[in-house]
This record gives structure tokens, C-alpha cells and sequence, in this order.
């Protein structure tokens, strides 16, 4: 199986993003204040990569922005779950829905005047080049901007196995330096920490979302080594940090 289809499967079969994507609803909700302060159309074209169960879509929905819609994510499931999600609110937009591999899939029919994501692009294989790609989609005066996570995300969970001598699965982030290169006035980096009761519970909590997705490559822990990771964990509080990058392009007028 591809880590692609890792990654769409694990996603499709998250029993829990509502409940325990805390990081991920705070994140969403600064990006859709961020937006709202742009100079968009009043009816804007809108391109949302990796929707998830709408926690972008509706808070750009709260803060006013309309307009034409098309909402994408890679998991058929979550782009339903959106979908359930806004109708149950009564969200009054044009809202169109689709499955789209937004780093490798077709290019959808634009342009767009935003094309937005919130904490999606960073299960991409390039992260930036497939920025600079979706650049391409935009209309003259369009705006891309989206947020992603960076090397430092998930460092406590990292160094309970640098402690015994391990290496965990966690993703390979792009590093920082590789959005600044596209846009380099227009970034801005934020950590936000996630304490957790234990570590049974994170571990819970990124099944239930379906974060887990190891890097290509790794091999799971056996049960007493991972008890010992687990164990150097809960010494450091059980704290995570989620470095949070945010990235803001414009197409020129």
C-alpha cells in the first residue's frame, strides 16, 4: 500500500476528529480570522484543500466569507462528514464538494480568488512545491494560504525515544526555511502545546483523528520498547508541541 493510501485510509476511519482534534479547531479558527482580514471579493471563488470535517469551512462561514465554494479533501468519508456538518448548521453558501488529491491530483477548474487549508499539507510529499503549485490556481490578486506543521511538532514525543535509543515514526515535516523561500514577508511561525492525561491518551487521540501515519519506512515498536518510550514520556508531562507554520502567497493584480 502506497503511504498515500495510508494516509487517505487512516484519515477515513478517524472514529473521533471532532472530539479530540483540539489543536486542529484552535488552528482553524486563527487561520479564518486571518482570512477574513484579506481585501477578497464580496463573492469570492474559494478552493478548501484537506477540509477535514469542516472546522476551516465553518469558521470562514462565521467570519462572512461566501462566495462560490469547492471543498476537497483526499478521504471521500471526511469530505461527507463536511458536507453533514455545514447542512446540519444550515450553512447558506454555494458549497461544492469533491475528493481531490490536492498535491498529485488534476488541477480543479479555477481559478480561485482564495485557495485555503488548514493543517493539511503537511502529509504532502513536498510541501512547498506543492504550494508553488497550487499558486498556479489562483486569479489575479488571489490569495493562498494555508497552515502546516513544521520539524519541532511532536519533539517531547521524539525524544522519549531518543532517551532509549529509538527513533519514532512521526512524519518529516518541511522545515520552515522551505516556505520562506516562497514566501518569505508573508510567514509566521507559532507553537501550541497539547497536554495529555497519559501517554495512552495522545496516543488515542492521534488514532482517533488519523494522525498516526508513520514516516515510509518505519517499523513499529515492539510492546516492551514502546512501554519504555511511553514511560520516558510521561516523565516530560506528557506535553506536545505543535509547530504551527502559516504561509500567505498572492498572485499579482
Amino acid at each position: 500500500m502506497s503511504q498515500r493510501d495510508r494516509i487517505r485510509r487512516a484519515f477515513a476511519a478517524a472514529p473521533d476528529y471532532e472530539g479530540q482534534a483540539r489543536i486542529q479547531r484552535d488552528v482553524a479558527d486563527r487561520l479564518a480570522a486571518r482570512i477574513a482580514g484579506l481585501d477578497l471579493p464580496a463573492t469570492p471563488r474559494v478552493l478548501e484543500i484537506g477540509c477535514g470535517t469542516g472546522f476551516l469551512t465553518a469558521a470562514l462561514g462565521k467570519a462572512g466569507i461566501g462566495g462560490d465554494w469547492l471543498v476537497t479533501d483526499i478521504a471521500a468519508e471526511m469530505v461527507e462528514r463536511c458536507r453533514a456538518r455545514l447542512a446540519a448548521m444550515g450553512d447558506a453558501r454555494t458549497l461544492r464538494f469533491a475528493v481531490l488529491d490536492g498535491e498529485h491530483g488534476p488541477a480543479p477548474d479555477g481559478p480561485f480568488d482564495l485557495v485555503c487549508s488548514s493543517l493539511a499539507v503537511q502529509w504532502f510529499d513536498d510541501a512547498p512545491a506543492a504550494l508553488a503549485r497550487m499558486a498556479g490556481w489562483l486569479a489575479p490578486g488571489g490569495h493562498l494560504v494555508v497552515t502546516t506543521l513544521a520539524p519541532g511538532s511532536f519533539a517531547q514525543w521524539r525524544a522519549a525515544h531518543e532517551a532509549e535509543g529509538l527513533a519514532a515514526g512521526t512524519p518529516h515535516f518541511a522545515p520552515v526555511e522551505a516556505f520562506a523561500a516562497l514566501a518569505p514577508e508573508a510567514l509566521d511561525r507559532e507553537d501550541h502545546l497539547e497536554r495529555h492525561p497519559d501517554a495512552h491518551a495522545f496516543l488515542h487521540a492521534l488514532k482517533a483523528i488519523g494522525a498516526g501515519t508513520s514516516h515510509p519506512g518505519h517499523r513499529p515498536l515492539g510492546p516492551a520498547r514502546l512501554r519504555r518510550v511511553m514511560a520516558r514520556f510521561a516523565q516530560s508531562g506528557c506535553e506536545v508541541t505543535y509547530e504551527v507554520v502559516t504561509c500567505h502567497l498572492r498572485r499579482a493584480r
